[in-house]
Formats: C-alpha cells, sequence, structure tokens
C-alpha cells in the first residue's frame, strides 16, 4: 500500500509499505477513506520533534473495517468508524476514568512500528477499544465525511479546552491561537452556551470561520498589545476562561494576561519552544487556574458524534484544502506557509 513517512525534516515521501494484517486477536484493519494533517505534525516536519528517518506519520483518519481480530467483538469487516488520535484498551482505570490518553496500553499513531493515519490503510490495536462506529450511509456523503473527521482529533481537543477552560452558560471566553483547534474551541464553547467569545487571530480566512462558529468579537493583535485589547473588551477585568491552543512561550504569557482574576486557561497547544510563559507568582496572585492537556477525544466521541450527525454544529470549515494520498507532502508545505489551514487527505 502507500503511506506517507518522514526522512528529514521538509522532506516527506509517500511510499510502497507492507500491508497491515492482523497481529493481535484484538486488531482491525481500517481501509482509510479519510485522512487529514494536523498543525502538531508540522513540529516533526520542521525538525523540531525527532523522527527517524522512514517513519510513519498522522493521527486522524476514518475509514471501512477490512478485517478484524478473533476477539473483536463491537466492529465488524464493513463497518465505518472512526478512529480517536491514540488507540487504547477502553478497560483499563485510566480509559474507564474518561482519561483515555493515559491508557495503560495505549499509543499514538506513527508510532516507531505502528502506522500512521497518512496511509492507505491501517493496522488498529485494540480495536473495541478504540474504534467507534459511524452510521454507514455517512461514507456516500463527502461533507459530512469532512465533519466526522474532526472527531479523530480537532473537534475532541477544542472541546477538551473549552471544559478544562470552564466554558458554560453565560460566560466570557477569549480563544488564543486561530488553527483548526482553536477554531474548534470557538465552536465548543459556543455549543456549551458561553454568551461572549472572542478570537484572537489575525488572518482573516480564519477569523471568518470563527465568526461563523459563534465569536462575537475578533481581536487581531499580538502579545501585549492583544492583552490590552482583551481587557478593554471585558471592562479591564479578562476572561472567564481562556483557551490557549498554540503551545508557545508567547501565546501563553497571552492566554494569562487576558484572564479575568480567578479565571482558568484551558491548555492545549502542545508546548514547544524555550519555555513555557508561565509565571506562577502571577497565577497564584490573581488565582488563576490550569487545566488540560493530552485531549482525550475517545471520551468525547460518543457526546459530540450525534450533533454532528443532525447538523447541530459542522465543524467541516477547518478543511481548507483537499489533496489525494500523492499531493501529502505538497499538503504539509501548505500548511507550514500558512496558505492552508488544514489538509483534507481523500483515499
Amino acid at each position: 500500500m502507500r503511506a506517507t513517512t518522514i526522512h528529514a525534516p521538509f522532506d516527506m515521501r509517500v511510499e510502497d509499505v507492507p500491508d497491515p494484517v492482523v497481529q493481535l486477536p484484538t486488531d482491525a484493519v481500517v481501509r482509510v477513506l479519510r485522512a487529514c494533517i494536523c498543525g502538531s505534525d508540522l513540529w516533526a516536519y520542521r525538525g523540531q520533534a525527532a523522527r527517524q528517518p522512514g517513519q510513519r506519520i498522522g493521527h486522524e483518519f476514518l475509514g471501512i473495517v477490512e478485517e478484524t481480530g478473533s476477539e473483536v467483538d463491537t466492529v465488524r469487516r464493513g463497518d465505518l468508524v472512526v478512529a480517536p488520535f491514540m488507540w487504547s484498551d477502553g478497560v483499563c482505570d485510566y480509559c474507564r476514568e474518561g482519561l483515555n490518553t493515559s491508557c495503560e496500553h495505549g499509543g499514538f499513531w506513527g508510532s516507531v512500528g505502528y502506522d500512521g493515519g497518512q496511509g492507505e490503510a491501517v493496522r488498529v490495536p485494540f480495536a473495541d477499544g478504540t474504534l467507534v462506529q459511524l452510521p454507514k450511509e455517512a461514507a456516500s456523503d463527502d461533507h459530512l465525511l469532512s465533519a466526522l473527521l474532526t472527531l479523530s482529533d480537532v473537534l475532541g481537543t477544542g472541546h477538551h479546552a473549552a471544559l478544562g477552560a470552564g466554558a458554560g452558560a453565560g460566560a466570557t471566553v477569549a480563544v488564543v491561537g486561530d488553527g483548526a483547534v482553536g477554531l474548534c474551541a470557538v465552536l465548543a464553547a459556543k455549543r456549551l452556551g458561553a454568551e461572549r467569545i472572542i478570537a484572537l487571530g489575525r488572518h482573516e480566512a480564519r477569523t471568518d470561520i470563527a465568526r461563523r462558529f459563534g465569536a462575537t468579537d475578533v481581536v487581531a493583535e499580538r502579545g501585549d498589545a492583544a492583552v490590552e485589547a482583551v481587557r478593554e473588551l471585558t471592562g479591564g477585568q479578562g476572561a472567564h476562561a481562556v483557551v490557549e491552543a498554540v503551545g508557545t512561550e508567547q501565546s501563553m504569557r497571552t492566554a494569562v494576561g487576558i484572564t479575568r482574576d480567578g479565571g482558568t486557561v484551558g491548555w492545549v497547544g502542545v508546548p514547544h519552544g524555550s519555555g513555557t510563559g508561565l509565571d506562577l507568582g502571577v497565577m497564584f496572585d490573581r488565582n488563576i487556574a490550569l487545566r488540560g492537556g493530552v485531549a482525550p477525544v475517545r471520551a468525547y466521541i460518543p457526546e459530540l458524534l450525534p450533533d454532528i450527525l443532525d447538523g447541530s454544529i459542522d465543524p467541516s470549515p477547518v478543511f481548507d484544502l483537499t489533496v489525494d494520498m500523492e499531493g501529502v507532502p505538497a499538503g504539509y508545505k501548505a500548511m507550514d506557509e500558512r496558505t492552508a489551514l488544514k489538509v483534507l487527505v481523500t483515499g
């Protein structure tokens, strides 16, 4: 089959690799219908996250079950399924608590020795705990497939951030980051009943999506100017709930700076760079809480799936460029150069 591999910074290739097969009785093999490129994939692309030459990549996909092991009970051949960005067994203490990302037997797609989502097929460990069945008729609906694909990562991660920040009825929410996760956090905050949502971003195409998703205000400034602008919008106090969806020192400083005393930062930006930007003294003095981390999206899919199916939410606009499997390297280049927000990969 064909699959995406990374060989060095900026060196992405689509190559012939062995077809995946069931290796353990708890495995399934899924033929990929839709995958995508994540902003966090760019850290490997840029050489800021170590990868072995030839390692697979990609962690968001949905597709059709082609084969199952003898102990798989919840899915069968022909089912349409979505996979969260980590596999998990579904039965350990952490999974039972809804923290599937800490699963005792879990792992990330594209780890050494495992398939990545940006390929024609994937071997799925612990299929019963990992895969979520989707309506079969969705397989023929391109628009719906795009919306459902966000369940694998960005929608659930945005939801995790909004929950961590305390977004809810009547809240004022500010979102730092205009990438796909930040935009999905806007959508999630709106879904959770936030009264006012301030999106921080300077790219008009992205802030237009933010407004479509429920943002009531847009702040284009950065750094100290952004803090001043948000405080001006909020009577000098800042936002009750703040989402940090970038992961840089500057973005975290901005997030803390725009948080109202007694508020919470929901933190899902993958940390990278020289530091965190956190001043514990400031957070202590102002009673600012920090919640978040790697989003356990598997736990959120059953809650979010019905709202996509009935049209209550539509996260599909985060995909603004579509490529086929052979076009994945060009998709990385487009996202790296910020000419694309999020790239959809068709099987």
